[in-house]
């Protein structure tokens, strides 16, 4: 079986141990990318002529024309959560199987949130910035998160997790989400424009799909308490980049923090990201070494049952999968 890990060299350090590497070498002939660019389309076809499995990082787009051209092709791995660029669509009609790995950065991301909100509170960020540029810092009286209110939009495993460790620190906790029951009473389950109005800390988790784009707005932010933080850990596409810019530089918001945004590779936006009552990373929020392992020995397990012609936990097209070994 020949199989395709598409993650650049980079990349591979930081998102495909050696421990994943050794098992998929032992699945199978394991061709590597060794580009420092992603692969495009063209890139793809050439790069996979003759493999039966492509195991792609997130920045490799499965665009539809590929998998016509690629006759060997059995199965799409996505070593990731989102499958957003992949035509599975495309892949059904080839015939070929696409799958996607579970989430296991939901401690990582969840502890990120955590600690967007200690820094909005204590100002650390700020005062470090002073100190690196020889400024004194203003001292300027915090907040504690106990007492505090935070609300969660998107109530999924990350939300749950997060509900947790904040309410194990004494923060109340509301959630607007839908789609979801809540059965705990020490948690309040709200409608976003309720939930908006009333907390300290807004973090959303919300799942990026098209209803969901540009969930907030200038409306909703309209709606936050002008000493209020927002927080976005899902997806750039859930927010008005514009209107948030505008809400911070008019200080009708406290500030926010980012680790994504609609910058290639779902980094956040440059021009957003250096306000400065702004506070982001670059998409680090599942970058830990648990959060990696587990998605990239996934791929490992659902490739062991790929070429055993089985199908594995994670296949979103199992019923299409006409090109089994």
């Amino acid at each position: 079986m020949k199989i395709l890990l598409t993650h650049t060299p980079a990349s591979r350090r930081q998102y495909y141990g050696d421990r994943s590497l050794q098992g998929l070498q032992a699945l199978g002939a394991v061709r590597l990318h060794d580009g420092d660019d992603a692969l495009d389309s063209q890139g793809l076809i050439a790069a996979a002529e003759d493999v039966e499995i492509i195991v792609a990082d997130r920045m490799t787009e499965g665009r539809g024309e590929i998998f016509p051209l690629l006759p060997k092709l059995r199965a799409f791995v996505r070593c990731a959560v989102d499958i957003r660029n992949i035509d599975v669509s495309a892949a059904s009609a080839a015939g070929v199987l696409v799958t996607r790995a579970s989430p296991g950065f939901v401690p990582a991301v969840a502890e990120l949130a955590l600690g967007f909100m200690v820094d909005f509170s204590r100002g650390i960020s700020r005062a470090t910035a002073d100190y690196h540029v020889g400024r004194k810092p203003e001292v300027v009286m915090g907040r504690q998160l106990a007492g505090s209110r935070i609300g969660i939009i998107g109530y999924g495993s990350i939300g749950r997790h997060l509900a947790r460790l904040a309410r194990a620190l004494g923060m109340e906790v509301l959630v607007a989400d839908p789609f979801v029951t809540l059965d705990d009473s020490d948690i309040q389950h709200v409608s976003l424009e309720e939930l908006l109005g009333r907390v300290d800390h807004v973090v959303c988790l919300a799942v990026a799909n098209a209803a969901t784009e540009n969930l907030i707005n200038a409306t909703a932010l309209a709606r936050m308490q002008p000493h209020a933080f927002f927080i976005n850990l899902s997806r750039g596409n859930l927010v008005d980049e514009a209107a948030l810019a505008a809400a911070l530089r008019e200080n009708r918001i406290a500030g926010a923090a980012m680790d994504v945004g609609r910058a290639p590779d779902q980094m956040p936006s440059p021009a957003l990201a250096r306000l400065p009552s702004v506070v982001a990373t670059p998409h680090i929020g599942g970058l830990t070494p648990q959060a990696i392992e587990h998605q990239a020995s996934e791929t490992v397990r659902q490739v062991g049952l790929i070429v055993k012609g089985e199908v594995p936990t994670g296949a979103v097209n199992a019923e299409h999968w006409t090109r089994r070994p």
